[in-house]
């Protein structure tokens, strides 16, 4: 028989650093979800990946069991990453901040596919376009 869901719980974690530390601790210990287990099955699963923000979506069974899916980056993530940025444009569309090639937001288009709500890369392609023109980043080519 499967287990009955009690709650699911998203958080964003940067990859292989969570700790019971807030959100972590908070946000799992209220459904009786053992946080150290979370968090060593986590950083596990996210060796390699340091410095990016993970979102990830957490299922708390009956017996206070687990299981979870870590998502990709956040599109604005991978763009400052691209543009090797610290933070975006607090003015966007006064003030150009960095750049991005072609080639790289649809590098970024193709890893976000899976968890974008279009199956066709020209429209993922759009979507990456837009989240950059709304940080204040120019996309050329």
């Amino acid at each position: 028989m499967a287990k009955k869901v009690v709650a699911q719980i998203k958080l964003h974690v940067s990859a292989a650093q969570a700790n019971p530390a807030p959100p972590v601790g908070p946000a799992l210990g209220q459904h009786g979800v053992n946080i150290m287990q979370f968090c060593k099955q986590f950083n596990e699963q996210t060796k390699g990946r340091d410095g990016l923000i993970l979102p990830v979506v957490i299922s708390v069974y009956e017996n206070k069991s687990f299981s979870f899916i870590i998502k990709s980056p956040p599109s604005s993530v991978l763009l400052k990453r691209a543009a090797n940025l610290a933070k975006a444009s607090g003015t966007a569309g006064k003030e150009v901040i960095g750049k991005v090639t072609k080639k790289q937001v649809e590098e970024i288009a193709k890893q976000k596919m899976q968890d974008i709500n279009t199956s066709n890369l020209e429209q993922a392609i759009k979507i990456v376009e837009g989240t950059a023109r709304s940080m204040g980043i120019v996309v050329e080519g």
